[in-house]
């Protein structure tokens, strides 16, 4: 079996809680070391315009 990675990076999904992607994060066997918030811009009447902030956490392989 292969083995997995040491670090990962779990995207918030649309519609999913910060809390359902923790959950997903420890269910994977992830503990959070990082989070990172970068805002995603789309353009409206020639400016452009923050439409939401992608959230990202890096998460560091838990000792099994």
């Amino acid at each position: 079996m292969p083995e997995k990675p040491k670090k990962k990076k779990f995207k918030v999904a649309g519609g999913e809680s910060l809390g359902d992607c923790l959950a997903r994060m420890r269910a994977e066997g992830y503990a959070p070391v990082r989070r990172t918030e970068r805002p995603v811009f789309t353009e409206k009447d020639g400016e452009k315009v923050v439409d939401y902030q992608e959230i990202i956490f890096e998460g560091k392989l838990t000792e099994e």
